[in-house]
């Protein structure tokens, strides 16, 4: 069984030990160096009145991915920038979709227009998560230096809220 609920404080630790799985796998997410429990705690309080944080549990209170939104300074105000964490072997579960129902929601809810994500190019399974969900495409970004000084092409999809 999967719940979902708000993120909190306490869950910063989990959350950086997921999210620095995936960064150590690497191929997957545009964050390169490590992340910490007051890396996360530091993301979470950039803009709390415009942002929101999700976690997704297990039956046993284990957290399985997170999922937030926040405003993107080169986003205009109607939109929010999303970023989605799956623990490594647990995608394709629901994790993502449950998560991005909450997310959906709470995005509505702070009056956005319309949700930004921009995946690498490379990065077939979040392409694939994103599309799934209903964002499209509306944007390419080629040759992209990530802070390590890999170069990747970016792609950046839109989910409209107001339909």
């Amino acid at each position: 069984m999967i719940t979902i609920r708000k993120a909190g404080d306490l869950d910063a630790r989990d959350m950086a030990e997921l999210l620095d799985a995936i960064i150590r796998k690497g191929g997957s997410t545009a964050h390169t160096g490590q992340v910490t429990r007051a890396t996360i705690l530091e993301w979470m309080k950039r803009d709390p009145d415009m942002s929101a944080w999700h976690v997704a549990e297990d039956g046993d209170g284990r957290i399985l991915g997170f999922q937030f939104f926040e405003p993107h300074p080169e986003l205009p105000p109607e939109a929010c920038d999303i970023a989605s964490f799956v623990k490594l072997g647990q995608t394709g579960l629901g994790v993502g979709s449950k998560l991005f129902d909450a997310s959906r929601q709470a995005a509505q809810d702070l009056g956005y227009a319309w949700i930004n994500a921009t995946i690498r190019a490379d990065n077939s399974g979040g392409l694939a998560y994103y599309q799934s969900r209903g964002f499209e495409t509306y944007a390419h970004h080629p040759d992209q230096k990530l802070a390590n000084g890999v170069v990747v092409d970016k792609i950046s999809k839109r989910f409209d809220l107001r339909l």
